[in-house]
């Protein structure tokens, strides 16, 4: 017999319809039930994978017994995924115990395959929220040597200083600075320091939304709300509750987006698509640009009441070029993190390796000099790792290192980016797939880019 997809606690005081869904369920998933509320209560202490309540309990049978349930099973974990069952004609019932956190609900008389399929993407939404977790306290544990921002320049003091002075506030936080300069890091740094350090952080790359799907990923959407739409989901200001949101490239985003943005801000509340109801969301908003977003606002392309929401603390992000003497404590930082990482001996940089790093411009920040790094230790083949091991346009005498003061910032990081895709596909020795991983990329992003550069 199969081993049970996960632990399940169904509070139903209709005794034949309990023993139904018990017998249909309990070759899927470990099964505990009760009959009342009170009952229900004391099973949940047990800290199941999913919930699975009536709305009408006794021992009043009034829908406020499973909407107080399902209030106390979230007070208790405010991960907890909890799915209703509703009578005929109680819609709206069920759509307020949504509005209360429910992942979704369905409607008696019980279709159990309908059923099943709601209480599986339950539990897959419950085991990511606990991965999520976990991931979480491993990176707190780690925050010393993963997390923290390295460097002793004057630029990066100057950083730490302002990181620490509005870390305790709730103020809107707009970091600027170029692609690669590690806005995310600062991000998390400014969460870290703040009250909601034990909240979530839910980090979203504008620039990287589909536009049909924009709205979905941050806002939720309701069962129906559109084709595929076949289970309730919560968006990422939903996700972020109690926590901090930091929406990165956020001059990306579609003018509509941008509205339903700043409605957010403004009433702390979010409307799914395809719901009806508000949900009241509490959430610490930093945000991130590499554009000149007053430029955007002057000629049209962003909100200015928008821009004045967002900016109410900007906080400049040194690029690499100006961080004096740092471009060392990050490449020994990045060689040390990516051999624990692989599991490969331990390598050192070589004297003229390291010069030649201190020598070129960077053009893509610390996420570059990161990326040469990786590369450089995963494929010398010694412990020490000379000129001849970094990436091949970064060694002397090639030319593309060398950005001419005559060409645009946007044209260096294209070039950049295409050198940094072409090294990782050789050295894979030409699988993608490869290539994607050691590069950080999923498969999507580097399907776009090997059709932006032909590769």
């Amino acid at each position: 017999m199969n081993s049970p997809l996960g632990r399940l606690v169904i509070v139903e005081d209709d005794a034949l319809l309990l023993e139904q869904l018990t017998w249909a369920l309990k070759g899927k998933f470990s099964v505990a039930s009760a009959r009342d509320a009170t009952q229900g209560r004391a099973l949940c202490e047990s800290e199941p994978d999913v919930y699975l309540f009536d709305l009408r309990l006794p021992p009043s049978q009034q829908v406020r017994e499973g909407l107080d349930l399902l209030r106390h099973v979230r007070r208790r974990d405010p991960d907890a995924t909890v799915v209703m069952m509703s009578g005929e004609g109680e819609r709206r019932q069920a759509l307020e115990a949504v509005a209360h956190g429910a992942f979704d609900f369905f409607q008696k008389p019980v279709d159990m395959a309908e059923l099943l399929l709601i209480l599986q993407r339950a539990l897959e939404r419950r085991k990511l929220m606990v991965e999520n977790r976990e991931l979480r306290r491993e990176a707190s544990a780690a925050g010393a040597r993963a997390g923290r921002l390295v460097g002793e320049s004057a630029a990066m003091r100057r950083l730490r200083r302002e990181i620490e002075r509005v870390a305790g506030s709730e103020a809107s936080v707009l970091l600027l600075g170029e692609s690669g300069t590690g806005k995310e890091l600062v991000a998390r740094a400014i969460h870290r320091g703040g009250p909601r350090r034990d909240r979530p952080f839910v980090a979203v790359n504008a620039s990287a939304l589909p536009e049909s799907l924009a709205e979905s990923e941050l806002f939720g959407h309701e069962r129906g709300a559109f084709t595929g739409a076949v289970a309730s989901r919560p968006g990422r200001f939903e996700l972020a509750h109690g926590g901090t949101l930091f929406l990165d490239e956020i001059g990306t985003l579609s003018a509509g987006i941008q509205a339903k943005l700043l409605r957010a801000i403004e009433s702390r509340e979010v409307e799914r698509v395809g719901g009806r109801t508000t949900i009241p969301v509490d959430f610490r908003l930093v945000s991130a640009t590499n554009e000149d977003l007053e430029a955007r606002v002057a000629d049209g392309g962003f909100r200015e009441d928008l821009f004045y929401r967002i900016n109410t603390i900007p906080i400049a992000i040194p690029p690499l070029r100006e961080r004096e003497g740092d471009v060392a404590l990050l490449a020994e930082h990045f060689l040390a993190a990516v051999c624990e990482r692989e599991g490969v001996p331990r390598k050192r940089l070589s004297a003229a390796a390291l010069a030649r790093l201190e020598a070129l411009p960077w053009k893509g920040n610390v996420r570059e000099l990161a990326h040469a790094i990786e590369l450089a230790a995963l494929f010398a083949e010694g412990s020490e790792i000379g000129e001849e091991d970094l990436p091949r346009s970064m060694r002397p005498g090639r030319g593309a290192a060398r950005v001419g003061p005559t060409k645009s910032y946007a044209a260096a990081v294209e070039e950049f980016e295409r050198r940094l895709l072409t090294d990782a596909i050789a050295a894979a020795g030409g699988v993608k797939a490869e290539a994607a991983r050691r590069l950080g990329l999923d498969a999507n992003q580097i399907k776009y880019l090997c059709r932006k550069f032909g590769l």
